[in-house]
């Protein structure tokens, strides 16, 4: 398997949607994935009310449609630590 099929089946659904497994790990927070953007670009990660939480993907990518579509089709790969 890689990692981007364990991507797909590591990550469990909150509402229909896949959370982040760090934000649980490390965080003990249950928050759903989603596109985040910091400096390098964007990134595929978890946000509270507070801010973001954790980047989960390995993977920046240049432009928000680019990050949004390796989330919704799962190719992207998951980052074992923070």
């Amino acid at each position: 398997m890689n990692s981007t099929a364990s991507t797909v089946t590591a990550t469990s659904a909150l509402n229909g949607r896949p959370f982040g497994l760090l934000a649980k790990a490390y965080c003990n927070k249950h928050l759903p994935l989603t596109v985040l953007q910091s400096a390098r670009g964007f990134y595929i990660g978890t946000a509270s009310e507070d801010g973001p939480c954790s980047r989960e993907s390995v993977q920046y990518w240049p432009r928000q449609e680019a990050a949004d579509l390796a989330l919704a089709a799962g190719m992207w790969t998951q980052r074992s630590e923070p």
